[in-house]
């Protein structure tokens, strides 16, 4: 099959195509955000939480990346973690189950594994996992 011939015009329209779609996402994040709230109004007795996650991938090389995530009150309460495996559809680490859990009990430490549930035909259906570890301090009581 011949190579079709490099077209500016042709070019130009995907990469505005793929610009918009993009603006499209960062939108949609920012109104997840908002929705979620302020993580000093989800969690008034939360004063700061620490996210360590490890991002696991099938493959010769399992470790993908280490991620420490700081969070204080004025962030919002919003949890969830994108899948970083490339063409995964819908996928990502919901990490708010775990924090409302934690909070509403107490809980100052939590370890866990959560594994993507995203979608693409050529990935399988455990192409990624986090290990996380979960810290939250509460503000002392008067």
């Amino acid at each position: 099959m011949p190579q079709q011939p490099f077209s500016l015009q042709g070019f130009l329209k995907e990469n505005m195509a793929q610009r918009q779609n993009y603006a499209v996402k960062l939108d949609q994040l920012k109104q997840k955000k908002i929705a979620a709230g302020l993580v000093s109004e989800r969690f008034p007795e939360v004063s700061g939480m620490v996210i360590q996650m490890t991002y696991f991938r099938k493959g010769l090389n399992p470790v993908l990346m280490l991620r420490t995530v700081n969070v204080f009150p004025t962030a919002y309460a919003y949890f969830n973690m994108d899948c970083m495996i490339s063409g995964c559809i819908d996928g990502g680490f919901d990490l708010s189950p775990v924090i409302r859990e934690m909070v509403k009990k107490h809980t100052r430490l939590k370890k866990g594994t959560l594994t993507c549930n995203g979608e693409n035909a050529d990935l399988a259906s455990d192409h990624a996992r986090i290990d996380y570890e979960v810290t939250i301090t509460f503000n002392k009581k008067p």
